[in-house]
Parts: structure tokens; C-alpha cells; sequence
């Protein structure tokens, strides 16, 4: 008897959990309260940047920076969770500003994940000076994403 009033209240407590369990926020709901401030996921381009970055028929192609470097914009990346794009700034030869164009951003997941993996890989690429860096444990995708993107800048600039 004890053991079925026992399995009876283990039932009811669990379905009480897993109801009063909250998801992920939508993206919708997350835009309509970021679209009060001026925050922008980390290393997001203005929508015009964006735009004339993805204008370059060859994607990789260089444009002249004001600081005296290159800027090299990577092909997009299309991952699982979104598309993953990023600029280079190279001043004679050397990669000195890394700078994210395009990421994942559907969910307020994907943009935690953003925010906690572009800063490792921007540091990473920064050091290495190569595409040759690790991928940020818990953002797979987005950092194949990165490195993918990375990679197309470099095979493009010789």
C-alpha cells in the first residue's frame, strides 16, 4: 500500500514539473524587447554593412580600409542553427580586427551561444593568425561556421 501512495505522489510531482516547465523565449519576443535599446548581438554589422558586405561578387574580395589595412569579407557559412559570416582586417598581412557580419540568431539561445563563442574564436584567430584554431565546446556548428567562413577569407587573399 505505502508503495502505490508513494509512486501515486512521485507521478503527480513530476507532471507538476514538467508543466510548469518554461522553453526558450521566441526570437519574435526577444526582437520586439531588443527593439527598445540600441544592443545588438555580439559583433553584429549595421543592416547597410551587412548588406554592401554581401554585395562583393567574389566574397572574398579586398577593400580598402580607413586604417591603412584590408578588409576581406568570408564567404557566408550555413550551419545548422543559421548562417555564420565574419570580416577580416589584415594590415600587411597580419589579421588585426576579426569582426562577425552574419550568425545564428532564431533563437535567444543561439544568440548566448554567440555571445560566449565569437569573443574565444575572435582571441583564437587573433593569436594563430591562421584558420587553424579549436572549435568552442558547446558551439560546434557555430564555430565550424566561423572557421569555415575564416578559411574562404584566407584561401582567397594567397
Amino acid at each position: 500500500m505505502r508503495r502505490i501512495i508513494f509512486a501515486v505522489c512521485g507521478t503527480v510531482a513530476g507532471l507538476a514539473m514538467l508543466l510548469s516547465f518554461k522553453s526558450h523565449t521566441s526570437a519574435g519576443a526577444l526582437t520586439s524587447t531588443a527593439g527598445t535599446s540600441n544592443t545588438q548581438p555580439f559583433g553584429q554589422a549595421s543592416a547597410s554593412a551587412a548588406a554592401s558586405a554581401s554585395a562583393s561578387p567574389s566574397g572574398g574580395s579586398g577593400v580598402l580600409s580607413t586604417t591603412g589595412g584590408r578588409q576581406l569579407t568570408g564567404q557566408v557559412a550555413n550551419t545548422a542553427y543559421g548562417p555564420v559570416q565574419i570580416q577580416l582586417t589584415l594590415v600587411q598581412n597580419k589579421i588585426t580586427k576579426v569582426s562577425v557580419l552574419q550568425q545564428p540568431e532564431n533563437t535567444a539561445n543561439d544568440i548566448r551561444i554567440g555571445n560566449f563563442a565569437f569573443p574565444k574564436l575572435i582571441s583564437e584567430t587573433l593569436t594563430a593568425q591562421s584558420a587553424k584554431i579549436d572549435s568552442v565546446s558547446g558551439a560546434t556548428y557555430t564555430s565550424g561556421g566561423y572557421i569555415k567562413s575564416l578559411q574562404s577569407i584566407l584561401d582567397g587573399s594567397g
